[in-house]
């Protein structure tokens, strides 16, 4: 009787562990404020979402993380790693969230949960300034650069088959910034991302690149968080204060003037 009684509490011990660790019991918003601090991936190369002021991130997503920082009382830790690295940082327990003008797809819903979306947004194709490419259909057979893991990068690989776009070769960089010193050296012909930071990148080369005004896509970001984390609740409650109060609007306006 001793033995089955001492297997059944080895039993529920691991069971409880068990849900603990899928996440079923885990309360992640409790086991943040305890730390003291919440910790957020992003790639701190998409300008004005978020980019680098000397070895500080700023932009848009920053001061949004900032203020869920403060609704919990916490401080807040940005890590900048690669794009592609985000999602593996949240499954991982490595990162509470993502904020990193982040697309909501049904291919990532598959790995991590997705808050409220809070920005539109839409794919664009940067060229050259002497470029005869004018639209989505002309950068066929052509070599266009992305950041890896974008849904850019799923757009213009197109392995679905869910668009016409058939290139002749896609060159995946980490930061857009690199697709775009290749495309001012001649070594790619274009370059598709997403449309405010394909902007400031234009802005910043105005003499040697143009924005085409077509978009490829519409699309909405969202701030991705474990699968099952209830810090998605307390981000959407923020974020439908912010708009509510014009607190959101204002970190909009900050950083972009249309």
């Amino acid at each position: 009787m001793k033995t089955k009684k001492l297997l059944s509490l080895v039993l529920a011990g691991t069971l409880a562990l068990s849900l603990t660790a899928c996440g079923g019991s885990d309360d992640a918003v409790a086991s943040i404020k305890k730390k003291g601090t919440i910790t957020m991936v992003t790639n701190a190369s998409f300008e004005p979402f978020e980019y680098k002021d000397g070895d500080t991130v700023i932009g848009i997503d920053a001061e949004i993380g900032q203020a869920i920082a403060d609704d919990l009382g916490v401080k807040l830790e940005i890590q900048d790693i690669d794009f592609n690295s985000c999602i593996p940082s949240l499954t991982s327990g490595k990162a509470d969230f993502c904020a990193a003008g982040m697309s909501v797809t049904e291919e990532r819903k598959k790995n991590v949960d997705f808050t409220d979306t809070y920005f539109d947004a839409s794919q664009m194709i940067l060229v050259g300034s002497d470029s005869t490419i004018a639209g989505g259909s002309d950068i066929n057979d052509k070599t266009v650069g992305v950041q890896q893991g974008t849904t850019g990068d799923t757009y213009v690989t197109n392995e679905d088959g869910s668009n016409d776009v058939k290139v002749k070769e896609v060159k995946r960089y980490t930061k857009l910034t690199d697709a775009v010193s290749d495309l001012t050296a001649g070594r790619i012909d274009a370059v598709v991302g997403d449309n405010f930071p394909l902007k400031k990148l234009q802005a910043n080369n105005p003499e040697t690149t143009k924005l085409l005004d077509d978009a490829l896509t519409t699309e909405t970001y969202a701030i991705a968080v474990p699968k099952g984390s209830n810090l998605k609740d307390e981000i959407n409650s923020l974020l439908k204060k912010m708009q509510g109060d014009g607190s959101l609007e204002e970190i909009f306006s900050k950083y972009i003037s249309e």
